[in-house]
């Protein structure tokens, strides 16, 4: 992409090739270095990488023996090293690189055999990578997700260090955030400011994601004051509320959007129960809203072809009556039929006889 242009009904996307893309919306989903954010003039402000790592899969041509007692030998030293068979005689390495450099290209397997033999006093007769990369502990946050029809997602929006493997799960939600509202967007009956939610939603999680990453890098420090805190989050992870709470973090699956006042259910993902014909999630891969009603009571009305229905005195939930956004976070909770659809128009817009 070499640049783009956006006006009131789409986005034309300009290619390296001369050639041109039109879309109603424009997802910048272009890595760290995104073009798309840096087109669209928005900062992304944050902490420069200060160490860098190489990864990468490939054989090793030393004997096992030798591997095990070397790998037994540094993880005994507070020098940062990995290496772990992956199958069919493949190995994951993970050793520093020599610094901060040009990320622009890919390291090589020279550089692997460089730094090994620095760490480790051996390169293990490293051999045929299957891939190589590296990763530094840079943290940055766009300020901004959205500027009219384009927005950002994944790497584009935000950078932390992999600790916890925290990031695949950061930019797929937002993907699943954004991608049902885009689909309300381009269907036509989205409401107003839908969109923008996005940015309400899912830069607060971010946010939270990189103190969470910024926390566990300062913990692998060897200096007294990090070794000392870890020691005591170690004491404290024996109380199940605390490892449970850290769970929640690591996982992702704690996540309550702000959807004003209410349970504690609201806003949160409800999880997978079993309903009739089947489990909750079966249910939501249609990508429509559900509203799960104990009561069998309510109704969605003018919302059916957007909204699916289930009357379920399920014991599975000790709440009357909940709606569910088509991502399977909780949208309203309660029994009151006008109530619900004022959450119907808040969420899924206007109903079908007002709509057409």
């Amino acid at each position: 992409m070499a640049g783009f242009e956006q006006d009131d009904k789409g986005v034309t996307v300009e290619l390296a090739d001369g050639g041109q893309l039109r879309s109603r919306y424009l997802v910048g989903c272009d890595g760290g270095r995104s073009t798309v954010r840096k087109l669209l003039g928005v900062g992304f402000p944050g902490e420069p990488a200060r160490t860098e790592t190489l990864m990468g899969e490939m054989h090793l041509g030393a004997p096992q023996e030798e591997i095990t007692a070397k790998v037994a030998e540094i993880h005994e030293t507070d020098r940062s090293f990995d290496l772990r068979p992956f199958g069919a005689g493949i190995y994951r390495v993970v050793v520093p690189a020599a610094g901060v450099g040009d990320r622009v290209e890919p390291p090589t397997l020279e550089d692997f055999r460089q730094q090994l033999r620095a760490i480790a006093g051996t390169d293990f007769g490293v051999h045929s990578p299957r891939w190589l990369s590296r990763f530094g502990d840079a943290t940055r946050l766009a300020e901004r997700y959205r500027v009219g029809r384009v927005l950002l997602a994944g790497d584009a929006a935000h950078i932390h260090p992999p600790i916890g493997g925290q990031g695949l799960n950061l930019g797929v939600q937002d993907a699943f955030n954004l991608g049902w509202k885009l689909a309300a967007q381009v269907r036509g009956w989205a409401p107003e400011a839908l969109l923008d939610t996005y940015q309400a939603e899912r830069h607060p999680v971010a946010e939270d994601v990189l103190d969470n990453t910024r926390a566990q890098v300062e913990l692998l420090s060897t200096e007294p004051g990090p070794q000392a805190v870890r020691r005591l989050l170690t004491e404290l992870m024996d109380i199940d509320e605390v490892n449970r709470r850290l769970i929640e973090k690591i996982t992702a699956i704690g996540i309550r959007y702000d959807f004003g006042a209410g349970p504690d259910l609201l806003g949160r993902r409800l999880r997978d129960i079993d309903v009739k014909g089947g489990r909750l999630y079966e249910l939501l891969h249609r990508g429509r809203g559900l509203l799960l009603d104990r009561t069998g009571r309510l109704t969605v009305g003018g919302w059916s072809d957007r909204v699916d229905y289930l009357a379920d005195p399920t014991a599975e939930l000790d709440v009357p009556c909940v709606l569910l956004r088509p991502d399977g976070h909780v949208a309203w909770i309660g029994e009151d039929q006008q109530n619900l659809e004022d959450h119907l128009s808040r969420w899924f817009g206007e109903p079908a006889d007002r709509f057409a």
